[in-house]
């Protein structure tokens, strides 16, 4: 006969377990500490074979009907239940080994010791925040373009537009790393393309006219705070690399021989080389004895093990009346890029390059990071010279006071 939910709720237990049985295999097993089990009996080639389906009243007697049926269609379909249990318990594993968020930290750990610290936790904490509260613990072999699209809306809501913009492309790259290891097909980033809303272009604020350079560069020269400082100050126009791979700059870097800093770019993981003018060598020299216990050339304040803080350069710039609608560390690229290119005439495909930008070669080809070296070196020479030209001129315009 048939269970009924009534009859199981009247079962007590007994001294002994014992069995309410439902049909077709089916029945509840009764323990002696008043447990109800749901278990399946069944024959897979002549062999006895127990499902256990889970307890009352969690599961309930419909629940435990349709796994049963289940199981009987297993079998009907030649299925050794048990196996296809082990093989589901495995893929399950498997499924959470290879989810977006295991292989997300599997690729940052690859990633680290080649990326800036800083760099690195910016991008972990936009995986974070971004995407594994959404899809960090589905399989990544399941994940489809529209859940990606959903989680990036989510931060697109908050008006973070270029946020969402950079997390997808970082989440395109894990998707490549799994389509490479094997645990994906394709990366579902790709069919996204055009459905973000653009983020608004975003222009650092820079002083681009010559008659403006040299007051900015007396301030500079007189800004009478820490000597660290001071010389990121002066060494930052004169090689116009980024922020922060001038903060990140490493004294083992610099080839003092053949005047030039090689780092790797951190933006793009390419190699770079800047060629140091007479002028950047001064710099570097003046402040070795002060900073060569570091690794770093310009190190933090507090910390010789850590590079200087990213807000050492602008809150210096403040402190001199520079206003942020002005001037900003990236604004010495702009500032090298316009006046190399309209005052100094120097050809732009060498600016470029100079300026760690992809250059292409008529074939599409990106050039190397030595093309065109001796060129730039006597451009950076020529540049230092003309900053140098322009510092030491008196002009009838209001100058920058140093606070």
């Amino acid at each position: 006969m048939a269970l009924t939910d009534a009859k199981i709720r009247a079962a007590k237990p007994g001294e002994k377990p014992y069995k309410l049985a439902d049909g077709q295999g089916l029945f509840l097993n009764i323990t002696p500490p008043g447990g109800k089990l749901w278990r399946g009996k069944y024959y897979f080639g002549g062999k006895e074979g127990l499902a256990t389906y889970g307890g009352y009243p969690e599961v309930s007697l419909k629940e435990a009907r349709r796994k049963h049926q289940e199981t009987r269609q297993q079998l009907a379909n030649g299925i050794n239940p048990a196996h296809k249990k082990r093989a589901d318990k495995i893929a399950s594993q498997l499924s959470v080994e290879n989810s977006f968020e295991r292989v997300a930290e599997e690729w940052f750990a690859k990633k680290k010791p080649t990326w800036a610290y800083n760099h690195w936790t910016k991008v972990a904490r936009m995986m974070r925040q971004g995407l594994f509260p959404s899809i960090g613990n589905r399989a990544i072999a399941d994940i489809k373009p529209i859940e990606v699209l959903a989680a990036l809306r989510k931060i697109e809501s908050r008006g973070k537009y270029e946020t969402a913009k950079r997390t997808k492309q970082i989440a395109s790259q894990i998707f490549r790393y799994a389509v490479a290891t094997g645990r994906t097909e394709s990366d579902p980033c790709r069919d996204l393309d055009g459905a973000l809303t653009p983020p608004k272009k975003r222009h650092f604020p820079a002083i681009t006219e010559p008659k403006q350079v040299g007051p900015l560069l007396r301030a500079f020269d007189s800004y009478s705070g820490s000597a660290v400082v001071r010389a990121a100050l002066k060494l930052g126009p004169l090689t116009f690399v980024r922020p922060g791979e001038l903060r990140h700059g490493r004294w083992e870097d610099i080839d003092w021989q053949e005047k030039e800093w090689r780092f790797v770019v951190t933006k793009t993981q390419t190699n770079h080389i800047v060629p140091l003018s007479t002028q950047a060598m001064a710099v570097l020299e003046e402040l070795y004895p002060l900073t060569n216990r570091s690794e770093y050339i310009f190190p933090s304040q507090r910390s010789a093990k850590r590079p200087m803080s990213d807000n050492a350069v602008l809150s210096a710039m403040r402190r001199m009346d520079i206003g942020k609608d002005e001037m900003c560390g990236h604004g010495f690229r702009a500032m090298a890029r316009t006046i190399l290119d309209e005052v100094l005439q120097f050809d732009i495909a060498i600016i470029e390059h100079q300026l760690a930008h992809v250059v292409r070669d008529p074939n599409g080809r990106a050039y190397n990071r030595t093309a065109h070296l001796p060129q730039r070196h006597q451009m950076m020479q020529t540049w230092a010279d003309y900053l140098d030209s322009l510092a030491s001129e008196e002009h009838d315009h209001e100058t920058y006071q140093v606070a």
